[in-house]
């Protein structure tokens, strides 16, 4: 006699994805979605979506969806969860949406304190839009903007969100983690659960930023890509808790 072992999460649409080979967006829908059917929050979640690859997860997942503009999620979440209070609200962002054009917005959402979710998914490029440099782009980093590499003493460092923003008095949890082992990929899973269970208990804002790869920017097939990951991105952009109050 067989058991079942795979399933859709039922807060998924009986949809296929189309992200690009080897794209993170999957894993994290498919994180995301299992935890909403095992917190049995599905019907009182409503989410708030970005200007950016994963942005068609509205289309994807079997929750109301709010669809705002470039950068302002965290703006729009906050109206949301001030009118209905007890709906559990979430922004979902890419690392051009939150740290770039939305960083006032994320800054003070967390400032204030807002009972929000964040899931900041972050590959260090504009994925998108044809491979640009984000605020999060590694140094040495080739993008169709810094063909040569991203130079600090020209075009800045990048810049740490997680650390940055645990260092505001309204957060209470901010983790860093990333989908590029089983082990990693069951440990993002634990955090975004953490997060959700944190605005349950309306502990304050709460962010989970997600290490991911995007082979198309990077100029990199799906398995060089996550092997970048470990050898390349987790030295700069190390994992942990940087905040739990």
């Amino acid at each position: 006699m067989s058991s079942k072992v795979y399933g859709r999460p039922s807060s998924l649409n009986d949809k296929v994805f189309t992200y690009c080979p080897g794209c993170g967006h999957g894993i994290v829908h498919r994180l995301l979605a299992e935890t909403l059917d095992e917190m049995e929050i599905t019907g009182d979640t409503i989410g708030v979506a970005y200007v950016g690859c994963g942005a068609m997860l509205y289309d994807l997942f079997n929750i109301d969806f709010a669809f705002p503009l470039h950068g302002r999620a965290p703006a729009v979440a906050t109206g949301i969860k001030r009118v209905r209070p007890e709906k559990i609200v979430f922004t979902y962002q890419g690392d051009g949406d939150l740290a770039a054009i939305g960083t006032t917005e994320i800054v003070h959402a967390a400032s204030r304190g807002e009972n929000l979710t964040t899931f900041f998914v972050n590959n260090g490029t504009y994925g998108m839009t044809g491979g640009q440099m984000a605020p999060t782009t590694l140094i040495g980093q080739k993008s169709s903007t810094c063909v040569d590499g991203r130079d600090a003493d020209y075009h800045g460092r990048p810049i740490r969100m997680s650390e940055m923003l645990a260092q505001l008095d309204g957060v209470c949890y901010v983790e860093r983690v990333t989908i590029d082992t089983p082990k990693h990929i069951n440990d993002a899973k634990n955090a975004i659960k953490k997060a959700f269970v944190n605005q349950q208990e309306k502990k304050g804002f709460s962010m989970v930023e997600i290490i991911s790869p995007c082979p198309i920017g990077w100029g990199y097939n799906p398995v060089d890509a996550y092997a970048h990951i470990k050898e390349e991105v987790l030295p700069f952009y190390s994992l942990g808790v940087f905040k739990d109050r």
